[in-house]
């Protein structure tokens, strides 16, 4: 996740690439260090209590810093919330050019942005 163009071109233009890291990213077309930590976040998602330091190393050998890795636990720590949120207040998905413009503000300006001070 260190590649910052890489993440851009996942998160703003690449609409094939996302359809395919959404349908299975265990076989999308992505990079090793991406994949690896897919993985760990689909296992901190769905079975918390089994991730174990290994998991950490795990990460660490696929070339991801303790930085990134921190930063992806946020990003899936923030979603997980706004989903269940969203989930249990019903709310309505977005037209796919607000997610889009929303997405670049979030990727461009940061999350902090977004967040409520305090």
């Amino acid at each position: 996740m260190g590649d910052h163009s890489a993440v851009a071109d996942l998160a703003l233009g690449d609409n094939d690439l996302i359809k395919a890291v959404l349908a299975d990213w265990r076989t999308a077309p992505v990079n090793e260090p991406l994949r690896a930590i897919l993985a760990f976040l689909a296992k901190l998602t769905l079975s918390p209590s089994t991730v174990v330091e290994h998991d950490i190393q795990q990460l660490h050998d696929a070339g991801l810093t303790d930085e990134a890795i921190e930063a992806a636990i946020r990003v899936c720590f923030a979603f997980t919330i706004m989903d269940r949120l969203a989930d249990a207040l019903d709310f309505e998905i977005p037209a796919d050019a607000s997610t889009q413009k929303a997405a670049r503000i979030l990727f461009t300006a940061g999350y902090r942005i977004a967040s409520v001070p305090g």
